[in-house]
Order: C-alpha cells, then sequence, then structure tokens
C-alpha cells in the first residue's frame, strides 16, 4: 500500500458539481473515507464553483489543466467521453481510477466490480483503471448473485423502471418544469428526453443498436456475464425511463439451472450483503425505500408459476448512492482494506 494509506490518500472526484459527483463527496465523508487531500475537478465552465466536503468546502477545478501526478486516487463521473480523454491520463500518472461511465466496462483488463459480488476481481490489482458497473446491473446482481452461486442462474428476464436522475441533474430539472406544466394546464416542450416525461412512460433508453436493443439493455446482457464470469447466462432486457426524480425499479423473472426452493431463495436473499429483504405483501417503492439509502431492497418474492425452475421479485435501488457513487467509494474501500497498491 501506497504509505499515505497510513494518513490518508490524496483523492480526485472528476464531475464534482453532478449529482453523483456530489454523492461521491458526501459518501466519502459520511463513511470516513481516509481523505489526506481533496480535489474537486469539472468543466472549465464549473472552476471557481464551490462544492461541499462533509464540513468542508472545497473550491472546484478546471480537469483539463489539472496534472493528476503525485494523486492517489480519481473517482470519475463526467461522462465517456471525458473519461476516455482523461482517465488514462491519471492512471499513466500513477493514479488508481475508479470510472463510472460504460466507456471502459467490457475491456477485458479492466476489473467490472460490484463489490458485494465479485470482489476477487481485485485480488492482484496493480494499478490502472477499475470500472463502475451500470446502476442497473449493480442492483439486479446483488439479488441475482447469490442465487446464481447456489443453483446457476441460465436466463434472465428483466424490465427496468428508471428514474430520471440516470440521465443527470437536468434531467430532473426537466422532469421539475414539465409536471409544473402539466399542472398548469400547458404542454410540456421535451428537451432531455425524446418525449415528455412528466406523467409519461418512454420505452427506450440511450441509443439504439442494430439488434433492436438499446444500449441500456445491452449493458445489464454483457455486464452480467463479466460480472458474474459466466457466458452462459442470457438477460433478455427492457429498459423504460419513468417519471421517478431518483430510484431505480425491476421486475426481475429468472430461472435456474438447478431447482431451488423458495425458501431457500428467501434464505439466500436475507443473507446477502447490501440487500434488504422485505417479507408477505410489504411493497418497496423508490420513493420509501430506494431514495437517499444505501441498501437495494427487494419484495414479491414468488415462484413463477410458468416455469419449474422459475422466480420472480422486485427490486428498488437508490441509482445515484449505490448504482453509482456509494459502489464507487466501495471500491476504494476494498482495495484500501486489502492493502492494495493505492497511488504511485
Amino acid at each position: 500500500m501506497n504509505e499515505a494509506g497510513h494518513t490518508g490518500y490524496r483523492v480526485a472526484v472528476v464531475g464534482a458539481t453532478g449529482a453523483v459527483g456530489e454523492a461521491m463527496l458526501e459518501i466519502l465523508a459520511e463513511r470516513r473515507f481516509p481523505v489526506r487531500e481533496l480535489a474537486a475537478l469539472a468543466s472549465s465552465e464549473s472552476a471557481g464553483k464551490t462544492v461541499t466536503f462533509g464540513a468542508r468546502s472545497a473550491r472546484v477545478r478546471d480537469l483539463a489543466s489539472f496534472d493528476f501526478d503525485g494523486w492517489d486516487l480519481a473517482l470519475f463521473s463526467a461522462g465517456g467521453s471525458v473519461s476516455a480523454e482523461h482517465a488514462p491520463r491519471a492512471a499513466a500518472a500513477g493514479c488508481v481510477v475508479i470510472d463510472n461511465t460504460s466507456h471502459f466496462r467490457m475491456q477485458a483488463n479492466v476489473p467490472l466490480v460490484v463489490p458485494e459480488v465479485n470482489a476477487s476481481a481485485l485480488q492482484g490489482f496493480d494499478g490502472g483503471i477499475i470500472a463502475n458497473p451500470n446502476c442497473s446491473t449493480i442492483q439486479m446482481l446483488l439479488a441475482v448473485a447469490p442465487l446464481h452461486r447456489a443453483a446457476g442462474v441460465s436466463r434472465i428476464n428483466v424490465a427496468t423502471y428508471q428514474s430520471v436522475s440516470g440521465a443527470g441533474r437536468a434531467a430532473m430539472e426537466e422532469l421539475g418544469r414539465q409536471c409544473a406544466d402539466r399542472f398548469n394546464f400547458r404542454d410540456p416542450e421535451p428537451g432531455i428526453f425524446s418525449h415528455p416525461i412528466a406523467f409519461n412512460l418512454i420505452p427506450a433508453i440511450d441509443a439504439f443498436d442494430e439488434n433492436g436493443y438499446t444500449r441500456e439493455e445491452m449493458k445489464l446482457h454483457n455486464e452480467t456475464r463479466k460480472i458474474l464470469g459466466s457466458d452462459r447466462i442470457q438477460v433478455n432486457a427492457t429498459a423504460v425511463r419513468v417519471p421517478v426524480f431518483i430510484g431505480h425499479g425491476e421486475a426481475v423473472h429468472l430461472e435456474t439451472e438447478r431447482p431451488l426452493a423458495l425458501d431457500s431463495a428467501r434464505e439466500l436473499l436475507a443473507a446477502a450483503p447490501g440487500l434488504r429483504l422485505l417479507e408477505g405483501n410489504d411493497l418497496a417503492t423508490p420513493m420509501t425505500h430506494a431514495a437517499g439509502v444505501d441498501p437495494v431492497s427487494v419484495c414479491r418474492l414468488r415462484r413463477d408459476l410458468t416455469h419449474p425452475n422459475g422466480l420472480n421479485f422486485w427490486i428498488v435501488g437508490d441509482n445515484v448512492r449505490k448504482g453509482a457513487a456509494l459502489n464507487a467509494v466501495q471500491i476504494a474501500e476494498l482495495l484500501h482494506s486489502q492493502g492494495a497498491r493505492i497511488g504511485p
């Protein structure tokens, strides 16, 4: 471990003025990650602004001119194109990069990590870039992984109901404006999204691939396979944007290779780290069980009546926290606890 680990690390947060960047700063302070020095980085347009880090404040610096030499850890959440340009630059300077975008996720030499699921992917890590999975993948696999280890998951059908915060702060502001428009009998004008989002559903997230699926849907398929280490798992996803500010919901229907009793599945989910199982008819919703909450909640666990090895359940999670910022900080904590090399 870098000697800085005894007194704290020099940590840079890239995208510090965005919703996820602000959450990263908040969670680093909440969880008392050993930060000796903090750099809040963003675009030149945001340089000079002030962000909060626990009881302290930090002035935002321009990412483009920032020198990562001598810095230990960089948490990136500023968009794929920004990460593509600056994350390799940070890594080349000896900084460990934890990137929240999709840019590096499927690269073979880049670990894709959910600490509660595949912490072993970081064994022997000796610097470079680590990828944070997609928000929907993270919360789904917290529930799927223990079932997969017990009975082998062969197929997952999932419909996601994703909040607008997944598209950033501007999308949240758009939902707020459009709600006001609707209440005042005005037709809302779409901006961030292809259609009005207030009191509406949009059955596509991200661009379409040639196969008719969106990139968001393919992330669930590809990332699940990489994280669980199995090319046999088939993930059939439909991603839907819903008029919720924070918190994603997912209706999951999975099939296992071997029979798994419902009571056994219940015990596995109840014991899974980072997961909270609601019993009986208790319902988890984004507003009441996800927004601002670290654990992912599962409810409506039941046998699939159409398949002998099928299980159904509903999941909600805070996409800004566990789906992004918290997972990144937990990766950093895991590196710290394992004594991995952090920094030059």
